[in-house]
């Protein structure tokens, strides 16, 4: 390894990654769960598992993402990241993302749509800095009202249309009006249809409106993911979307109350529905660069700057100023170390 002659090696330690790839840590902005736990579990417990096995994948910091539950439920988790948010070891959790409940019933997909409810601002009030990120319908009663004030209020909290059946139209008005982000892509949304572009078409047509996409195999045809990587370019992000089996073997799991079936790469209902998924961070950039003309480097940057722009994070870079938060891999995107705030916290045997 070669050190400019000028570094001060003092209390420096040196890793010889021996020829793999160094890149800033996977930023994660939409994930339930992993290792058998979830955040709606709202107990302890389940962020410490979550938090440790997480670097396992490359990833280095997330956001908990809650479902639409009850109310209680929903405070039940907030209150439990707030009070776990700076002991965790592992990956950083870096707050909370609000998925549901104000979305649309008819698009629920794996939330269960006896809870969705009227967007209002009463959690931002009580929770207003561990709620990052909101995945909403915006063509639902009041919400519209909605994000404009948020977009005044609490212009650092992301919103993200999702979980909706927006047209072409309304989409391009929520962008208008505060949305600035859409939520795994094709999934939970109109078909992108020639006649009716929906939300898919507006975001292709908006420059400055990022969206993610979950790359499993399952959820996006890989022609979908060549697709988003050709309309959005830089303001594309990958998310897993895993629930409480990532990490873990097939077998029956809970999602929000409901009964998962996982079979290998793919997590559904009793009825079929897809519940999430069970992916892997370092699986998804892989997937990425295995079925589109994304370079390793673009790949990258959809886990690390790209989500860190979106959250305005001094994290997704190699560079002086950011949070020495650093991922070492092989060419098959295997994770052999990772780093978090300076500390090797994951290291393959």
């Amino acid at each position: 390894m070669a050190v400019a002659s000028d570094v001060n090696l003092d209390n420096v330690e040196l890793i010889d990654v021996k020829g793999a790839y160094v890149s800033a840590g996977f930023i994660d902005l939409h994930i339930h769960g992993s290792g058998g736990a979830d955040v709606m579990d709202a107990i302890p417990e389940a962020l410490a598992t979550i938090a440790h096995v997480l670097p396992a994948t490359g990833t280095t910091s997330f956001l908990a993402t809650t479902m639409t539950m009850s109310t209680e439920a929903i405070e039940a988790a907030l209150e439990n990241v707030k009070m776990c948010q700076s002991s965790l070891e592992g990956a950083e959790l870096l707050g909370v993302h609000l998925e549901g409940p104000f979305i649309n019933a008819a698009k629920h997909g794996a939330q269960d749509a006896r809870y969705v409810q009227r967007a209002h601002t009463m959690w931002l009030e009580r929770y207003g800095d561990l709620i990052r990120m909101i995945t909403l319908a915006p063509e639902c009663e009041g919400g519209m009202a909605f994000i404009r004030r948020c977009a005044q209020k609490y212009p650092d909290v992301v919103l993200s249309i999702g979980h909706s059946e927006a047209n072409y139209e309304t989409s391009l008005k929520s962008f208008e009006a505060g949305i600035s982000h859409v939520t795994h892509l094709f999934n939970a949304m109109p078909a992108y249809h020639h006649r009716a572009p929906g939300i898919a078409g507006a975001c292709f047509d908006r420059e400055g409106v990022s969206c993610d996409i979950i790359a499993d195999g399952v959820h996006t045809h890989p022609h979908h993911l060549r697709l988003a990587h050709k309309m959005k370019g830089k303001e594309l992000i990958l998310i897993t979307d895993a629930m409480r089996a990532g990490c873990m073997r097939s077998g029956s799991y809970d999602l929000g109350g409901r009964r998962v079936e996982v079979s290998g790469n793919k997590a559904v209902l009793e009825d079929g529905t897809l519940a999430g998924s069970v992916l892997k961070m370092n699986e998804a950039v892989r997937n990425m660069i295995t079925h589109t003309d994304m370079q390793l480097g673009e790949a990258i940057y959809t886990v690390t700057e790209a989500p860190a722009q979106k959250l305005e994070l001094p994290k997704g870079r190699l560079a002086e100023g950011y949070d020495a938060d650093l991922v070492i891999f092989d060419e098959d995107l295997q994770i052999l170390v990772t780093i978090v705030a300076g500390e090797t916290i994951y290291q393959k045997e």
